[in-house]
């Protein structure tokens, strides 16, 4: 069980004092114009074809995306103890938005994927496929909710050409970004130029992310990225980190004809009477007999109906 907590920390908050580095979104669309969206014409189409308007009704599809905290994870510390042998025992923001919608939900998300390991499985992640200190990967040892070979992306490719029926795919990548900085760097990512880099990286990841899920496997449905939370509103350097990543996250996905989840906002309005602390207000796992504080890193379901409900905000329905 040690193993497991080390190895898959994907992470939704962070101490780091992060460089502020925007993308130049701008200049993407105008080069795109609209062209990974244009509809082909086609004779007499069958069905007509999805474009980032269709709305979403009961009986669609949802593909999401992600690390730990959209897959569910919960820490070893919380009661009663998590059953990783067993998927379906985590419930997430996916799982609670595809019941309260009717939706038919396939949650892709792994415990510790990076912006890189996402697009490819031999990438370094920061305990999915594998582990920053070495051994296996929270994959190799525990089920997901659903089973791929490959990468994430890659399962995405193929489970969008193969259910037609999708209007629906959420992401939500790059905390363990950073958390794979601290770990593997001897100054433990606080340089102002390692950090740069990861901000770079996740924005070039995103980008790819996206492309490949509009142009390979020519999905036009609705996209939502889901922002993180921060898990002390009371530290404005805390939360400003989390919200550059946001920030930087966003800038890169918003030419692909995106819509934006503010897990962020839905977290911190929460908040008001708690301080702005995000473990008082209940919003994040309750750990017992822990060392390092009342509270895990992960949504609670209080915490996990919020971010059900500003992806459910930012989607058009039917």
């Amino acid at each position: 069980m040690n193993r497991v907590v080390r190895a898959v920390p994907a992470r939704a908050g962070w101490t780091l004092r992060l460089v502020a580095v925007t993308a130049c979104a701008a200049a993407l669309l105008a080069a795109m114009g609209g062209s990974a969206l244009a509809k082909k014409p086609k004779p007499k189409p069958k069905k007509p074809t999805i474009t980032p308007k269709t709305v979403i009704t009961k009986g669609s599809g949802y593909l999401a995306l992600g690390d730990s905290v959209t897959f569910g994870y919960e820490e070893a510390q919380v009661v009663p103890a998590p059953n990783y042998a067993d998927a379906s025992s985590f419930t997430a923001y996916p799982e609670l938005l595809g019941r309260e919608l009717h939706l038919t939900v396939a949650n892709a998300a792994c415990s510790g994927e990076t912006s890189a390991s996402l697009i490819d499985a031999t990438a370094q992640s920061n305990g999915c496929e594998n582990s920053p200190g070495g051994g296996p990967g929270y994959r190799t040892q525990f089920p997901l909710h659903v089973h791929y070979n490959g990468s994430q992306l890659g399962y995405a490719v193929s489970y969008l050409k193969k259910h037609q029926n999708v209007r629906l795919v959420s992401l939500m990548i790059g905390a363990n970004d950073f958390f794979l900085c601290q770990e593997t760097t001897p100054d433990k990512c606080t340089s102002l130029t390692e950090q740069a880099t990861v901000i770079g990286t996740v924005e070039k990841n995103v980008k790819t992310i996206l492309s490949t899920i509009r142009k390979k496997a020519h999905y036009n449905g609705q996209i939502v990225i889901v922002n993180y939370y921060a898990l002390d509103y009371s530290n404005a350097a805390a939360a400003g980190q989390s919200a550059l990543l946001n920030s930087s996250i966003d800038s890169a996905a918003r030419p692909f004809h995106v819509e934006f989840a503010d897990g962020f906002g839905s977290f911190e309005a929460a908040t008001l009477h708690s301080g702005g602390n995000s473990c008082t207000a209940g919003l994040l796992t309750q750990l017992h007999g822990s060392t390092t504080g009342p509270c895990g890193i992960h949504p609670s379901i209080a915490g996990q109906s919020l971010l059900a409900q500003a992806v459910e905000n930012a989607i058009r329905l039917g």
